[in-house]
């Protein structure tokens, strides 16, 4: 893991909060059925993103905790692939980010590698880029700077 020796490369502004956990799932209308109607979630919004290859659905809880479930669209996207290494289940922790460009050329400078090289449109809109688990111990860490503001 390649962990830069400074204090803190990022300011207290530019890190927001966690904003999602990923799950990566073969079937996606069994696994909003689970989040719904066994977890008491609701499907706060849904989109197929055809630039990832995913059809994608965001469960919002309580005061705003979000699991986004992610469907792959066909056998050549990231999604299908990942849970065709690993078996479906847990695929990325995302931060909410003030300035996706910022904090990706920060990171960047300090020697860590994202896996895109300008931010990309994710999820409603959201610009996205994500850190190399090579880099995070293990874990696919996505920086989303959301298209409008989301409350805290």
């Amino acid at each position: 893991m390649n962990i830069p020796t400074a204090s803190s490369l990022l300011d207290d502004e530019s890190i927001v909060c966690v904003d999602h956990v990923g799950i990566a799932v073969p079937d996606l209308e069994a696994a909003i059925a689970f989040h719904t109607s066994v977890l008491g979630g609701s499907v706060s919004h849904r989109e197929i993103n055809t630039d990832q290859g995913v059809e994608e659905a965001m469960i919002s809880y309580g005061t705003g905790a979000q699991i986004q479930l992610l469907a792959p669209l066909d056998a050549a996207s990231t999604i299908a692939k990942f849970i065709d290494r690993n078996g479906p289940g847990l695929q990325q922790l995302a931060y909410r980010v003030t300035d996706v460009e910022a904090v990706s050329a920060r990171l960047r400078r300090a020697g860590l590698r994202l896996l895109f090289a300008e931010p990309r449109r994710g999820t409603a809109g959201s610009r996205i880029n994500f850190v190399h688990p090579k880099d995070t111990g293990g874990v696919l860490v996505e920086l989303v700077e959301p298209a409008t503001a989301v409350p805290e």
